[in-house]
C-alpha cells in the first residue's frame, strides 16, 4: 500500500528526521506538498543510500522540521 502523505503530515510524523519521497507533488513554486513516503530516518547517508538503489525516475529527499544549527548546506 502506498503512503502518501502530505507535508503537514510528514512534519508531524518525523520531524527532526530526513525523509525519502516517491512521486513528489510539487505547487506552483516548487515546493514539495505531497509524496509517497518511501523511508525515514535520523541518519541522511540510509536516507541517501536508499534514494541512489531505487530505479524511481522522481524522489526526493527532505529534512523535516527545523534544520540543526550545526548543519552546513552545500548548494
Amino acid at each position: 500500500m502506498k503512503k502518501v502523505l502530505t507535508m503537514k503530515q510528514l512534519e508531524a510524523r518525523y520531524s527532526g528526521e530526513w525523509v525519502l519521497l516517491v512521486n513528489p507533488v510539487q505547487n506552483k513554486d516548487s515546493e514539495i506538498v505531497r509524496g509517497e513516503l518511501v523511508l525515514h530516518s535520523k541518519d541522511r547517508g540510509e536516507v541517501y543510500r536508499e534514494a541512489l538503489n531505487r530505479k524511481a525516475v522522481h524522489t526526493a529527499v527532505l529534512y523535516v522540521g527545523k534544520l540543526p544549527e550545526d548543519l552546513v548546506a552545500v548548494l
